[in-house]
């Protein structure tokens, strides 16, 4: 009972910490004109978006790392499990902030190269192994819904490099329309805090619903029409941060379930590029598949809810998986 009080204050003060840091941070946002540039490829409607103050992931980090640590302090006791979440959350937070200062400062549109990206979440993903290797973490991975396992050994080193990775990646291109990502970020990482709770690991669980709080504080002032983006400051932080998080909980492969919007969306956009590339043809009108739908003539709040209804049955199912089979 103490440990589910503690979650519920960890969720509240969360929430308001990010509700009352946006009416203060998105005027010094705008005021510093650290604008969203709208790319001419995107859907046309996206252009009245254009000069909407983004970098707003700062207020969801401040949230989480201020949450988290009182609460950690106060209440339960510093792990090192949480100093790597922390860790993974603030590296790949950086990295998106300078991938966002580029943009929006040095007006250079696409920002970091896909080479100086990937090379700062390579690092970031090699100490977080380093971190589990001194843990003497498990190498093992659970089937859902089974009593299997099997032990990946030395394949484990690349696995987390890919899953850290490729999640902060698969998570970055879900954030492209108002309150999409808030939105099934805030699901996923819901799923999450209730695993987390059942395998008894209480310190994750209290950053994961950190997390919640934080993003759906963040919700009230990015859902349609948004009045501030979260940008890549956001999305590679909670990319990083839900892959942490499967890892530590030992649910690896339920990250595939529970992120599955996340997934869909990361494959539309293989299958294009593929597509296009052996074909000269586009399977989807655009992509990832959230402009698909826009292009098809789905408005962007129909678009945005119907993906946070998939992100709810993916979650349900992840639970379902791990709890009640």
């Amino acid at each position: 009972m103490f440990e589910q009080i503690i979650l519920l204050f960890t969720l509240i003060a969360s929430f308001l910490i990010a509700v009352i840091l946006s009416p203060i941070t998105i005027p010094f946002l705008r005021k510093l004109k650290f604008g969203q540039s709208i790319r001419d490829e995107g859907p046309k409607s996206h252009q009245k978006k254009s000069g909407t103050p983004t970098m707003g992931g700062i207020m969801i980090l401040l949230s989480i790392l201020l949450t988290t640590i009182i609460m950690i302090s106060k209440f339960l006791a510093f792990t090192t499990e949480i100093w790597l979440l922390l860790f993974v959350t603030l590296g790949y937070g950086v990295i998106g902030f300078l991938d966002d200062f580029i943009k929006v400062v040095m007006k250079r549109n696409l920002g970091l190269t896909s080479k100086q990206k990937l090379v700062g979440q390579l690092f970031i993903a090699i100490i977080f192994y380093l971190g589990l290797h001194l843990l003497d973490f498990s190498t093992e991975i659970a089937i859902p819904a089974t009593n299997f396992s099997f032990d990946f050994g030395w394949l484990y080193f690349p696995l987390i490099i890919v899953m850290l990775v490729g999640a902060s990646n698969a998570v970055n291109l879900t954030d492209g329309l108002d309150g999409l990502l808030a939105g099934t970020g805030a699901i996923a990482f819901g799923a999450f805090t209730v695993l987390a709770w059942n395998a008894e690991m209480f310190d994750v669980a209290v950053f994961c619903g950190a997390v919640v709080g934080a993003v759906l504080g963040f919700l009230v002032f990015n859902a349609h029409p948004a009045k501030v983006f979260m940008g890549d400051t956001g999305s590679l932080a909670l990319g990083g941060a839900i892959a942490a998080v499967a890892i530590l909980v030992k649910l690896e492969i339920l990250l595939v379930i529970i992120g599955g919007v996340f997934v869909i969306e990361t494959l539309s956009v293989i299958i294009q590029v593929i597509s296009f590339k052996t074909r000269g043809k586009r399977v989807f009108k655009m992509s990832p598949l959230h402009h698909h739908y826009e292009l098809s003539g789905w408005s962007e709040w129909r678009v945005v809810v119907t993906f946070w209804l998939v992100g709810m049955l993916f979650a349900i199912l992840g639970i379902y998986l791990e709890v009640w089979i």
